[in-house]
């Protein structure tokens, strides 16, 4: 998992809790929708990269 990965779900991840926010001021469910489902699938792909970057961890323990 790259610095770039990391920050792209991390841009995602704060640009879906903005359209959250305005959708729950401005009263527009749809946009409140997306930005929850943004931050969901932001949140979901950093916990795939940790999982992954978890399992190189262990690889390279196993081989010392």
């Amino acid at each position: 998992m790259g610095f770039a990965d990391k920050a792209r779900n991390k841009a995602a991840e704060v640009t879906g809790a903005a359209k959250e926010r305005i959708g729950d001021v401005s009263g527009d469910d749809r946009l409140r929708a997306e930005g929850v489902a943004q931050r969901g699938d932001a949140r979901a792909r950093q916990a795939g990269e940790d999982v992954k970057q978890a399992g190189r961890d262990m690889k390279r323990a196993v081989r010392r």
